[in-house]
C-alpha cells in the first residue's frame, strides 16, 4: 500500500503533535498554514505557507495529499468546503461552520436535550438592557474567539459603560453557573457507533487560559458516566470523524452543562501522549485515514501543567527530568505573553 499523505491545515501545536503522530504511522504529513513562523515546520514533512483565501495556493496543498484535517476551527467554511469538493475533508466542514458559531452551537446541543448553560441573542447593546436576569452572565462574540479573546464577563448593566465593546458584531450572552468545577470528554469516533472515549479530564483555568488538566477528574459516578454519554450523543449526531473534545461545567447542585465543543484534538488531552496506550492524536491520525481502532488502555492516573509565556524558561534550562515527567517544548520563536509554549505531563 502505498503511503497515505494527510494534510493539515493549521501549524500551532497541535498541528505539530498530529505530524508527531502520524511520523509513527507512517503517514506524510504537509501543514497549510497562514503564520510563515508556525511551529509544525519543525515536525510535518513539508509546509506550505498561504493565506487561507490564496486559491493558487490551496490548489497546491490539495495536489499534494489524500485527505485533509484541521487543529483549530477557526478556518473559514468556504476554504474547507472549496478543498472537500476535491479531496476528503475530516472532519467535515458543515460541523466546523456549526461549531464556528455560539448560538447555532448551544441550539443544536439543546435539541440533545443535553443541557447548557441560559442563553440569549444579542444584536445591539440595548438588548441587555432588559435582560437582568442573564446577569451576571459572559457576553460572547457570535463568531471566532478562544482563550478569552471576545469575551466580556458583565456583573451588571453599568459595566458596559467601560467595556469597549464593538456592536458590529453579533453575540450571546450566557448566564454564569455558580461553578464547582470544568472537566472535558474526549472522544474519536471512527464510524457509527465506532468510537473510543478517554476518561473525563478535571480542568482548571487562569485568566480564561487552561492552565491545569488532571486525570482522574474529583467527580462523582454519575457526571463521570452523563458526561461520557453526551460526549458520544454529540459525536453520533454530527456523524463526527475523527477527535473531538467535549467540554463541561459542573454547578454546586452536581448539575452538568455542555459548556462548548472542540471540533478537533484538544489541549486538555495532551496528558493522553502518557496517560495512554493510544493519544487522542494517534486516534485522530487513526480515524481520519481510516487506520485500525485499537481499544484504549489507561497506564497510569496523570496531571498536565500548560507552560505559558515565560513560565517555559526555567525547564529549557533544566537537563534532568524525572522518569515520570515529560516535558514538551512546542518550538515557537517567540514567547509573548499569555502564548502557550510548552507543557510538562507527570504521571502519577
Amino acid at each position: 500500500m502505498s503511503v497515505i499523505t494527510l494534510g493539515i491545515i493549521g501549524g500551532g501545536q497541535l498541528g505539530s503533535m498530529l505530524s508527531m503522530a502520524a511520523k509513527e504511522l507512517n503517514i506524510k504529513t504537509i501543514v497549510y498554514c497562514d503564520d510563515v513562523d508556525a511551529p509544525a515546520e519543525k515536525f510535518c514533512d513539508e509546509f506550505i505557507f498561504g493565506k487561507y483565501d490564496n486559491k493558487e495556493k490551496i490548489f497546491e496543498f490539495i495536489n499534494k495529499v489524500n485527505i485533509i484535517t484541521y487543529e483549530f476551527e477557526n478556518i473559514p467554511y468556504e476554504t474547507l468546503n472549496e478543498i472537500n469538493k476535491k479531496k476528503p475533508v475530516l472532519p467535515k466542514p458543515s460541523i466546523n461552520r456549526l461549531i464556528q458559531h455560539r448560538l447555532a452551537e448551544k441550539d443544536f446541543v439543546n435539541k440533545l436535550n443535553i443541557r447548557t448553560t441560559r442563553y440569549t441573542y444579542i444584536e445591539k447593546k440595548s438588548d441587555l438592557e432588559s435582560l437582568k436576569d442573564f446577569l451576571p452572565g459572559i457576553l460572547k462574540t457570535v463568531t471566532m474567539g478562544y482563550d478569552g479573546k471576545g469575551q466580556y464577563p458583565i456583573n451588571d448593566i453599568k459595566d458596559l459603560n467601560h467595556l469597549n465593546i464593538d456592536f458590529s458584531k453579533k453575540y450571546i450572552l450566557e448566564k454564569l453557573v455558580k461553578l464547582k468545577k470544568e472537566i472535558s470528554v474526549i472522544i474519536t469516533r471512527f464510524g457509527n457507533n465506532s468510537y473510543e472515549i478517554y476518561e473525563p479530564i478535571e480542568n482548571t483555568h487562569e485568566n480564561q487560559i487552561l492552565k491545569y488538566s488532571k486525570i482522574p477528574a474529583d467527580i462523582n459516578e454519575k457526571i463521570f458516566n452523563q458526561s461520557k454519554e453526551w460526549a458520544i450523543s454529540i459525536a453520533e449526531e454530527l456523524k463526527y470523524i475523527g477527535t473531538l473534545c467535549v467540554e463541561f461545567f459542573i454547578d454546586r447542585n452536581e448539575n452538568l452543562y455542555v459548556n462548548e465543543i472542540a471540533p478537533r484534538v484538544h489541549n486538555s488531552g495532551h496528558l493522553t501522549i502518557n496517560a495512554y496506550n493510544i493519544s487522542q492524536f494517534e486516534n485522530h491520525i487513526r480515524a481520519v485515514c481510516s487506520l485500525e481502532k485499537i481499544n484504549l488502555k489507561k497506564i497510569s492516573n496523570a496531571k498536565m501543567i500548560n507552560l505559558i509565556g515565560t513560565q517555559i524558561e526555567p525547564y529549557r534550562q533544566k537537563i534532568k527530568f524525572n522518569k515520570n515527567e515529560f516535558f514538551f517544548d512546542y518550538l515557537k520563536k517567540e514567547i509573548k505573553e499569555k502564548r502557550k509554549m510548552g507543557h510538562i505531563t507527570t504521571l502519577v
